[in-house]
């Protein structure tokens, strides 16, 4: 990256130049303040049975969200104990990092134009998955989209869920403000 002073990510200049106006003319709002925006992205792996078999699973994950972030990611642990299952409470099983800011537009940035076209048989992402408040979630198979992970450096193919938290009121406009970012809806 650049010198953050003159620096600003592709997508935000998109946001305030061409997206604002379209989704004022769209939805008819009269003040600035309504408009929906992004707030945060969420990025959450999740070991499971991995992590309860060798607790350094736990730290590559983080390792590898890190990476994938541009942030340290945090190490998430169990809250409970459960016999059946091994974990004990304290026991590391993933890793998360909140994205906010100039760090969440580069990371949209890359997984709408460089991580979801190397999905494998990729046809677009569901349009149904909002929460009825405007955020919208997403999962990823394998988190080996991203260029940034080295192919031969990896233990475990880790899946991905991703979280982008919007300040729309309703899903409908959640799905235009994505839409305008290039987001790949199938439906």
């Amino acid at each position: 990256m650049l010198d953050n002073a003159t620096y600003t990510p592709r997508l935000k200049t998109l946001y305030k130049e061409t997206i604002t106006g379209a989704l004022t003319e769209e939805f008819g709002y009269k003040n600035v303040m309504q408009l929906p925006k992004l707030e945060k992205i969420v990025l959450n792996i999740g070991c499971g049975r991995a992590a309860v078999k060798d607790s350094k699973k736990a730290k590559s994950a983080q390792a590898d969200l890190s990476t994938i972030a541009g942030q340290n990611a945090l190490t998430t642990v169990a809250k409970n104990s459960i016999a059946g299952f091994r974990v004990r409470e304290g026991m590391p099983m993933g890793a998360k990092v909140t994205l906010r800011g100039d760090r969440m537009f580069e990371f949209l940035d890359r997984l709408i134009t460089v991580a979801m076209p190397r999905i494998r048989d990729f046809r677009g992402v569901s349009g149904t998955s909002f929460d009825g408040r405007g955020n919208y979630a997403m999962g990823l198979k394998e988190h080996l989209v991203f260029p940034e992970i080295d192919f031969d450096k990896i233990d475990e193919n880790w899946g991905m869920d991703i979280v982008i938290a919007t300040t729309a009121k309703t899903d409908a406009e959640a799905k235009a403000l994505l839409k305008a970012f290039n987001m790949p809806f199938n439906s």
